[in-house]
């Protein structure tokens, strides 16, 4: 349940009035646009901002993974908990343009998902499924019925792999959409052919600072101007945008730019009615109801009750804000939008239903918005699991009174809402979950602007005269069906030398939710005994390097682990895993002496690792960073953390003296906008590559070059050899060093295919008595996959001068 602060910022966030007016502005258009991309916050905002909030166009944002396979610049997430973080972010993200989004793939287990940056996109549609692909979006197309699509880069090169796989799938599923045989098992679940009027190419780079595009963008056939600013908010149209930007918040995204941008260039590619010059994207369309009217194949009757509900549509946008009046002409609009289609013709139906299903549904929700009838769903608890109960309240704004009004909750299968006695503005519901009820789905296939989202809903429905108007509500905080009991096991992983006297590790098995027993199932002279101290894991006497995974059962049945994940701009999810205990036998020896201090900025779990080794290990917080850093040997500072810590970066010329007295710095990769600055950040210059793209390599498996094969580094404590550098995952890494000083030398080189090779993934060089290393590997997340060699190359990197 949302704490009293909590629900005081959203009733903050969402004035009645705004709500009134955007549900006013949706019904100004007939026509829907889609923009494609890959990940989320690949949509481009301020232009969606102004065909919404602009023109009252249907905006859909069509994404292709949930972004798992990315960076988190707030917290530990990653991969499947940072693929539903990036889900909720889209989903407010499309909450602030009032648009809906079509999810293409459904997390890190489905083919369609962000397995890390591509710079190909063949690869990605081979890793995809290229037919997969092309067909999720003929289905989008085909249900989503869009006029105009838009993707949001080009297919050249230089740009992201996933971006060029979009939008060339994008392209093809054009013409396959429009085509009665291609996919026809689609037609069987009620969808049909639909050919898109218009699809559009950015006519604009998608360089930057990730991105470097090596082909000019297509000439401009039509300039979007958004000039002018929203009436309801008194903002310009690309600053809507960064409002929704905003929730990207884990991409560090967000901005406030010195000017709003204004106009979007856009080239015409294909074209339903041929290429003919425009003026606007708009031309050659069916822009609003009354444009329907002069459809063919119409009725006169029907036709005039277009024109009529086109007219009282008018009526009560002009009305705003006064709602009795917005009232009385949105009736009037439904009443003849019912005749229109009572009236219309097969044929036309079967262009246009879906544009006067959704204005009819668009009407119905702005009646019930202006009656002011609705205030909040409550489900409490908003958790429920198999054979559980919870309590559903629905409270109804003063507007429900003197009114016909019912409350329907909508729940999945297997879970059913008896009605209490309802007292005034409240109702109350009784909710029931089967013993056999579905845990809820992780990834949600779609999000919509109009509600009805989640595992569970309200329907709300009102009469106004002879109408009766229907409207969905989603709940406060969204129903999750869950374990009844979960596990989590501390520590998830042990880090076992294969070498030395330990033989026994302290686990502890948490059980969360209903209390049952949990047992490990053991193999290979591995065992579960308790002690004293508590149970602890004990080795056999001889240790085999390599991993093994021991899966916990709880109540007989594989163990699932509930990761909790809140943040203010999203809310609380919980996500759902299975649970294990994996041991990593390493062939492994500790630097002698080695005290580490280590710089973390939440955005990876280096220092938590190298504890698990057995280092001495301290975490810096602002105190510790202030005060005497001459009783560690070595300082790492973690991924972001010059960009995320103040601290960190008021305290530079003090890491500086430290190696400058002998002490050894370790910075891992880092961008160039994290508060990395080339020349004052490291002890000496030190440059980091800009774009990403042309500084990275995404091949795990990419060969690597020693450049200095007797550097202390790469021989001690541990020799690093080819073994090493196998079994890597995801990429070798990025932002790899691009120009430093002659104080450093490059350790090793690598590259991916037809490139030329990077020397920057290791530098280091003597500064003064001590060290500086950089390296731009991903060894954090090569440390979370539990790779061996990551761990002894970070062993070695630590290692006092």
């Amino acid at each position: 349940m949302l704490t009293a602060r909590e629900r005081i910022e959203r009733q903050k966030a969402s004035p009645s009035f705004i709500r009134l007016h955007r549900a006013l502005t949706r019904l100004k258009s007939t026509v829907t646009m889609m923009n494609t991309g890959a990940h989320p916050d690949d949509e481009q905002s301020g232009l969606l901002a102004w065909f919404r909030l602009g023109l009252g166009m249907r905006v859909i944002v069509a994404c292709s993974t949930r972004g798992e396979g990315g960076q988190n610049s707030l917290g530990p997430e990653r991969l499947g908990a940072l693929g539903m973080m990036r889900t909720r972010e889209m989903e407010e993200a499309a909450r602030a343009l009032d648009a809906d989004i079509h999810w293409l793939g459904h997390g890190p287990e489905d083919p369609v998902h962000d397995f890390g940056f591509s710079k190909d996109g063949d690869q990605t549609l081979a890793r995809w499924g290229e037919q997969r692909t092309v067909e999720r979006l003929v289905r989008a197309y085909r249900s989503e019925r869009p006029d105009i699509v838009i993707p949001t880069f080009l297919d050249v090169p230089g740009q992201h792999g996933h971006h060029r796989a979009m939008t060339r799938a994008a392209e093809t599923a054009i013409r396959m959409a429009a085509d009665p045989a291609a996919f026809p098992e689609h037609f069987a679940e009620g969808l049909s052919p639909w050919q898109v009027a218009k699809y559009y190419l950015p006519a604009w780079s998608g360089g930057g600072d990730t991105y470097d595009d090596e082909v000019p963008p297509p000439d401009a056939t039509v300039i979007v101007d958004a000039s002018g600013r929203e009436p309801a908010t008194g903002a310009e149209y690309n600053r809507i945008g960064e409002w929704s930007r905003y929730y990207h918040a884990s991409q560090g995204m967000g901005h406030w730019p010195d000017r709003a941008d204004t106009r979007w260039p856009l080239h015409l590619l294909l074209a339903r009615n041929g290429m003919n010059a425009e003026t606007s994207v708009l031309d050659g369309l069916p822009v609003s109801l009354a444009d329907l009217a002069t459809s063919r194949n119409l009725s006169y009757e029907a036709a005039q009750a277009l024109k009529a509900a086109g007219t009282a549509v008018n009526t009560a946008i002009a009305a705003f804000p006064n709602t009795d009046a917005i009232i009385g002409a949105l009736t009037e609009a439904a009443t003849q939008l019912d005749a229109a289609r009572e009236n219309a013709s097969p044929a036309f139906l079967e262009l246009h239903r879906h544009r006067l299903g959704r204005k009819a549904r668009e009407i119905d929700a702005a009646l019930i918005e202006a009656a002011r009838i609705f205030d909040r769903a409550v489900l409490a608890p908003a958790t429920l699991s198999p054979g559980e109960t919870g309590v559903l309240t629905v409270d109804l704004a003063p507007g429900a009174e003197g009114r016909s009004v019912k409350v329907e909750a909508v729940l999945p299968e297997r879970i059913v809402a008896k009605a209490d006695a309802s007292s005034g503005c409240r109702r109350t519901f009784s909710v029931s979950a089967a013993t056999d009820a579905a845990y809820s789905n992780l990834y949600a296939p779609a999000w919509s602007a109009l509600a009805g989202n989640g595992e569970a809903h309200v329907l709300v429905t009102a009469s106004f005269g002879d109408h009766v108007a229907r409207a969905t509500f989603d709940l406060e905080e969204p129903l999750a069906v869950l374990p009844a009991s979960s596990v989590t096991m501390d520590p998830e992983a042990i880090l076992a030398p294969v070498e030395g006297g330990r033989r026994e590790w302290p686990v502890k098995m948490t059980v969360g939710g209903r209390q049952a027993p949990v047992t490990l199932g053991m193999a290979d002279g591995w065992s579960l005994a308790q002690t004293s101290a508590g149970q602890m894991l004990r080795a056999p006497e001889k240790i085999d390097a390599g991993l093994r995974t021991i899966v916990p059962e709880v109540g007989g049945r594989p163990a699932l682990r509930l990761t909790p994940i809140s943040y203010s701009h999203i809310g609380r999810v919980t996500h759902r895993q299975p649970e294990t205990l994996k041991v990593l036998a390493l062939d492994l020896t500790l630097p002698e002496g080695a005290r580490v201090g280590y710089v973390g900025a939440g955005a990876d779990r280096v220092g938590l690792w190298l504890s698990r080794l057995g280092l001495d290990v301290t975490e810096l917080d602002a105190k510790a960073l202030s005060g005497d850093l001459n009783r560690f040997t070595t300082i790492v500072v973690g991924i972001f953390a010059f960009g995320i810590r103040k601290d960190l970066a008021a305290a530079t010329e003090k890491l500086h003296r430290f190696v400058e007295d002998g002490g050894h710095l370790v910075t891992l990769y880092h961008r160039p906008t994290d508060g990395w600055n080339p020349l004052e950040t490291p002890p000496r210059k030190l440059e980091i590559g800009s774009p990403s793209l042309r500084w990275r390599v995404t091949n795990p498996n990419a060969a690597v070059t020693v450049l200095t094969p007797n550097h202390i580094l790469l021989n001690g404590p541990n020799a690093i050899g080819p073994q090493d550098w196998s079994g890597w995952d995801k990429e070798r890494g990025l932002y790899f060093a691009a120009r430093w000083d002659e104080a450093y030398e490059p350790l090793v080189s690598m590259h991916d295919v037809n490139e030329q090779p990077l020397l920057g993934a290791i530098v280091s060089g003597s500064i003064g008595k001590g060290r500086h290393t950089h390296t731009s590997l991903v060894l954090h997340h090569q440390l979370d996959k539990l790779v061996p060699g990551a761990f002894r190359l970070m062993t070695n990197l630590v290692q006092p001068v």
